[in-house]
Parts: C-alpha cells; sequence; structure tokens
C-alpha cells in the first residue's frame, strides 16, 4: 500500500471539531491547577475540605483521615494553596482550609461542553 493512499484513509476517518479546542494560553493557565489536582491524597483533600459544613475544615480535621504524617499533608496543602485550588486562613493555633470556588468553576468550566465551532 503506498503513502498517498494510507494518507487518504486516514484523512476519510477524521470526525469534524465540533467544539473549540482549549487555546495555548488557557492551557497553561489550568494545567497546575490540574497538575496540582492529580495526586490521589491531594484530590482527597480537596474533597474532604468541600465536604465540611461551610466548605472548610481545620488541618486538624484533616490529618485523621490518612496514613500519612502530619508534615506530607501539609505538604499536599501547600502544594494546592501554591497553585490556587484552595484557601488558607490562620485562627490562632489553626489553620483552616476553604476550597476557592472560581477556581473549580473554571476547572468546571474547561470540562464542560465548549462552545460549537461555526460551520
Amino acid at each position: 500500500m503506498s503513502n498517498k493512499k494510507t494518507v487518504a484513509m486516514v484523512d476519510d476517518c477524521r470526525a469534524p471539531l465540533v467544539s473549540e479546542p482549549l487555546g495555548e494560553p488557557e492551557a497553561s493557565a489550568v494545567a497546575p491547577l490540574l497538575k496540582a489536582l492529580g495526586d490521589p491524597v491531594r484530590l482527597r483533600l480537596v474533597s474532604l475540605i468541600a465536604c465540611h459544613e461551610g466548605g472548610e475544615a481545620c488541618v486538624c480535621e484533616l490529618t485523621g483521615a490518612f496514613e500519612l504524617t502530619a508534615p506530607t499533608i501539609s505538604h499536599h496543602l501547600k502544594v494546592l494553596r501554591e497553585a490556587g485550588v484552595i484557601d488558607a486562613e490562620r485562627r490562632g493555633t489553626w489553620i483552616f482550609y476553604r476550597i476557592n470556588a472560581d477556581v473549580l468553576a473554571r476547572i468546571s468550566t474547561l470540562l464542560a461542553a465548549r462552545a460549537p465551532v461555526p460551520a
């Protein structure tokens, strides 16, 4: 089979785009968020925080849910904080974490159906 015929067969199998693909600037902005959420421990931490009343949790409520040391949990929380996925507020000796709703909305929008491509 010649290359010309193979290329023609591949071209015939391609479906047209039905929505606008992610652009480079948007992909570059969202990739660090997804990378931060790409670890199972961090994903569980986000879920735990979001499931607490008022959408916030004290670090003392998070460490007991894992068979990990407190410094390891702190590291994962730091990664999520630096990525902007969660916010932190010190109250006395405790730190309370809450989900950054704007960031989750951005990720949700990214994963939702994109705008149709004009015909």
